[in-house]
């Protein structure tokens, strides 16, 4: 089971070439693609994503928050902020849910690297 983030998914959907495109393609064939629900709420949100993407998302395992989960993100991206690195809401939102499902992320987002350094985020 691998997690995709939104910067990947939108370079997956717009054929583009790269291994993060190649993790989900496999991912997607084998039924073992994760999103976390900030990434779809980012996809859906797109004015010209329509009914196509909801169709090709309608399969995929979400990553649902657990218990604790928004004091957890939270304090994740308080640890980035603290060594002084950028670190969005949404970022810490999709970190966190791959944390807590320990699940490995696949991103073209390289701000991700910090949570990896600091808040235990496993990346492809």
């Amino acid at each position: 089971m691998i997690a995709a983030d939104t910067s990947s998914l939108i370079a997956y959907f717009a054929g583009a070439a790269g291994s993060d495109v190649e993790h989900i393609e496999v991912a997607l064939a084998a039924g073992e693609l994760a999103l976390p629900p900030v990434v779809v709420t980012e996809l859906a949100s797109d004015p010209e994503a329509g009914s196509a993407l909801e169709e090709r998302l309608a399969g995929v395992r979400l990553l649902e928050p657990m218990a604790g989960y928004w004091i957890r993100a939270g304090q994740s991206r308080r640890r980035v902020l603290a060594h002084g690195f950028k670190a969005k809401v949404a970022d810490a939102l999709v970190a966190q849910a791959c944390v807590d499902h320990d699940v490995a992320l696949v991103t073209r987002d390289r701000d991700f690297r910090h949570f990896a350094t600091h808040c235990g985020l496993r990346l492809t």
